[in-house]
């Protein structure tokens, strides 16, 4: 069949041979090439001769083949095994053309220090312990700081009087550094959880646990650390505030292990990173258990909230779901891989109308409505729509900047339904449609 093969690779050898002859000043580098190929030709018909005569092609371990680019010209000795199949049309024109390689960067095969960025500024001591706490990966921090921002806007107007602008931003401040905190103590006990599961996962097998820069005796005590750096951030609140708080934390504990049990470890996230939509109501010193309206209206943040955990780590889940596969790592990704946009899509109707219905129980006027829960819904809508599963890439942008595309439309019009009560907007309006 090879042989066969060979006199219309000559073929199209000359014609390539005689279009380079028209310029050959111009071109002598593919000159070159051309006659090196020859040579090959040549070479193969006499090794497939052999065959007919009875040889094998381990009586003939190697063929001589070329390779070559505008910029160069190589040889290579390839197995004759691998060229003894026939040969397409398209195979023998690849052949002669050029050839360019499009080949992508693999992975470091081993760690690297950073050397660019906050991490490379610190001593090469501390590095360890800021990558455990993803010090340099601020997203999560977000995710954990939006709910409490939320919770504090819609508790403001129902506090009596109607919270100052400086108490909102000094709560929200205190709020920021508990999640900055409580956050890096999460991602610590998720590590040590997974240090056996994170070398088996590409982006996760240089995590300092799981590549040995951080013992699992050092983690634990690094934990107990950050657990105490958070009291201190709780304690400045009301003391009404220490027991909202105090549940939280079995969740931040089971997490880790739902993923082993579960495929819907994204649910146990979503109650954990949810916990702020709660604390922004006693924090402002609006009674949950006395005042219906507030119950209903944090109940129903929260369950929206969870919503939106579920479906932005839903997307994230998607960049390991081949490792997952073989570390045995569950996560609603595997579970509903072929349903994902409409899994999402019914988490961004659920997530907007719970949204809508915590401010009907706040009392919330239209700004709120058209702000909030429209910019919430547009911006869900956009990236379900754009975002490309199948890319680890595209789901790791939508991730970090989605975060700031739904977080900032809700945070901007529950902002300015505070603004718009704040300023007495609304009974100037009643006072003049009556």
């Amino acid at each position: 069949m090879l042989a066969r093969s060979l006199p219309r690779a000559r073929a199209l050898h000359c014609a390539a041979a005689k279009n380079v002859s028209l310029y050959p000043s111009c071109n002598p580098r593919l000159g070159r090439a051309l006659s090196i190929q020859r040579c090959a030709l040549r070479s193969t018909s006499s090794l497939t001769s052999s065959r007919r005569d009875g040889r094998t092609a381990n009586e003939h371990p190697l063929a001589i083949t070329t390779s070559h680019s505008p910029l160069s010209i190589s040889t290579q000795r390839t197995p004759l095994s691998l060229i003894s199949k026939p040969l397409t049309r398209s195979q023998m024109t690849s052949a002669i053309q050029p050839q360019i390689s499009n080949i992508e960067d693999p992975l470091p095969a081993r760690y690297e220090p950073p050397k660019t960025g906050l991490l490379s500024k610190l001593p090469s001591s501390w590095v360890p312990y800021a990558e455990l706490i993803r010090l340099d990966k601020p997203t999560g921090t977000y995710y954990l700081f939006w709910p409490c921002a939320w919770s504090t806007l819609m508790a403001a107007p129902l506090a009596t009087p109607i919270a100052a602008p400086l108490a909102v931003l000094s709560t929200g401040a205190l709020f920021f550094a508990g999640a900055l905190i409580m956050r890096g103590a999460g991602c610590t006990i998720n590590d040590f959880w997974d240090r056996k599961l994170d070398p088996h996962v590409t982006r996760t097998r240089f995590r300092p646990i799981a590549r040995g820069a951080v013992s699992p005796t050092n983690a634990l005590v690094y934990t107990g650390a950050q657990g105490l750096a958070g009291l201190a951030v709780l304690v400045q609140f009301p003391w009404q505030c220490f027991w909202y708080a105090v549940p939280s934390l079995a969740f931040v504990t089971v997490y880790p292990l739902a993923k082993r049990i579960t495929h819907y470890p994204q649910f146990v996230l979503g109650l954990t990173f949810s916990w702020g939509a709660i604390m922004g109501f006693p924090a402002l010193g609006v009674d949950l258990l006395s005042n219906t309206s507030a119950l209903t209206a944090a109940a129903c943040l929260y369950a929206s909230n969870v919503a939106w955990v579920i479906l932005y780590d839903f997307i994230y889940a998607h960049m390991d779901i081949r490792d997952d596969v073989k570390a045995g790592i569950k996560s609603i990704a595997l579970k509903h891989e072929k349903d994902t946009k409409a899994i999402l899509s019914g988490l961004a109707v659920t997530q907007v109308g719970l949204l809508a219905a915590a401010g009907v129980a706040a009392g919330a006027g239209p700004v709120f409505f058209a702000g909030t829960c429209g910019g919430a819904a547009a911006s869900l809508a956009y990236m379900i729509w754009r975002v490309r599963l199948k890319s680890p890439a595209d789901c790791w942008w939508w991730f970090r900047y989605g975060c700031w595309l739904t977080g900032g439309a809700i945070t901007a019009g529950l902002g300015a339904e505070y603004l718009a009560q704040l300023l007495g907007l609304y009974e100037q309006q009643e006072r003049v449609e009556s």
